[in-house]
């Protein structure tokens, strides 16, 4: 994750293109890790997602042309006063960074990291919807302000990162970080609703506070979380940035924080020094944990080298290897999504699946930068398939920057 540049870009999106720069006091595109994921199974909420893209590792085809247009709706802000809300921020507003998907009825929602410069939301976990998962709206933030707990553990930062969003217990539960570039002082939090539907007398996000940390004092970042409900139905969470690579610790059901005061920290994935991976999640399919990272680094526009692996263990806490047998704790890995026309650094990868309200059928979700757009981060979304035991990627649904689309795209 990390903070770069003087300026902060709120786009125009189009077939145009066109650029908006908008200075601010802090810069351009931050958030590392991974949304996280949805689990392949557990409690739902929904229907099955919408159509698929056809298979295909990696295909780049599909429409392109506006994936942001029109103007946002009702704002989602919870909580107290402050935060600029969907009715008061340039439309469209274009920054979507480390995506986690869900769907209750007939909308989808994007969970995604905060405003950089801590402007737009107060830096507050952002929140769009979509009818088709083409177009998606800006519609406010999970908090007006940041909790206060974050403020007095960390000091001041200016927003908060990588969401991840899940349904289970009757509650969305939603797992976000707090810290700043280049510090493994940082802090997992936890906020539920009994809805994502602004428009229901039930929607409120309680702020259920600190669910796991990390100090200087610690060789893991406990950063990117991202929540996996295993074959049994009990719940884990994964997590790390850097460091010692990616962790694993154990939730309670009931709460959704950690089992015990002290949960063992398992170690899944680990890369030679600096150790470039983060935005870990696992999904289970067909007997086996599969554990998606994001790997390189993320967070330089069109220059980031982010890129999404893979590896797969009988065991959720591991070994995880990947297709030739080289374990991920020793910097093994099978690239599933990599850089694709004009979407440079595919990271924070999600897979959205019964857990988040989507079908049987997974899709996975990502961020990219946009090589058509200075390379402002935005979203895609590819059908999950598995060939000889292996995910492969389908075509993209969000249009593609840089292709011809269809009239009004």
């Amino acid at each position: 994750m990390g903070l770069r540049g003087g300026w902060t870009a709120l786009r125009v999106r189009g077939r145009a293109a066109l650029a908006v720069l908008v200075p601010l006091a802090v810069a351009t595109v931050l958030g590392g890790g991974a949304a996280g994921f949805a689990t392949a199974s557990g409690v739902g909420a929904g229907a099955a997602a919408g159509a698929g893209g056809a298979s295909g590792a990696s295909v780049a085809s599909g429409a392109a042309g506006a994936a942001g247009g029109g103007a946002a709706g009702a704002s989602g802000a919870a909580g107290a006063g402050g935060a600029r809300t969907a009715a008061s921020v340039p439309q469209p507003y274009t920054f979507i960074h480390d995506p986690a998907m869900a769907r209750e009825g007939n909308t989808y929602y994007v969970f995604s990291t905060g405003d950089p410069a801590g402007v737009i939301g107060n830096g507050n976990i952002q929140i769009r919807t979509s009818r088709n998962l083409r177009s998606w709206q800006y519609q406010g933030t999970v908090f007006a302000q940041q909790p206060a707990w974050i403020t007095s553990a960390l000091g001041s930062i200016p927003n908060l990162w990588a969401p991840d969003i899940s349904y289970f217990g009757g509650l969305w539960h939603l797992y976000y970080a707090g810290s700043s570039f280049g510090s493994n002082n940082s802090v997992i939090g936890l906020a539920t609703t009994p809805t994502l539907n602004p428009a229901s007398p039930r929607y409120h996000w309680t702020d259920d506070g600190l669910v796991f940390r990390s100090t200087t004092a610690d060789d893991y970042n406990a950063i990117d979380p991202s929540l996996v409900t295993d074959a049994a139905g009990a719940k884990w969470l994964s997590f790390g940035s850097f460091w010692s690579g990616i962790k694993l610790i154990s939730l309670d059901t009931a709460t959704g924080k950690p089992s015990s005061a002290v949960p063992t920290v398992y170690s899944l994935a680990a890369k030679p020094a600096p150790d470039p991976e983060e935005g870990s999640g696992i999904v289970y399919h067909g007997g086996y944990y599969y554990l998606f990272v994001a790997v390189d680094y993320c967070c330089k526009g069109i220059s980031s080298t982010y890129h999404i692996q893979v590896g797969r263990s009988a065991s959720i806490t591991g070994p995880y290897v990947d297709a030739s047998g080289t374990a991920m704790l020793n910097g093994g890995g099978m690239e599933v999504q990599g850089t694709d026309a004009g979407m440079i650094g595919p990271g924070s990868p999600f897979v959205f699946g019964p857990g988040a309200g989507g079908g049987t059928a997974p899709l996975l979700v990502y961020h990219y930068y946009d090589a058509f757009d200075s390379g402002d981060a935005w979203i895609q979304i590819r059908s999950l398939s598995w060939v000889d035991g292996w995910p492969v990627t389908g075509n993209p649904f969000v249009p593609v920057p840089g292709q011809a689309g269809p009239a009004g795209s």
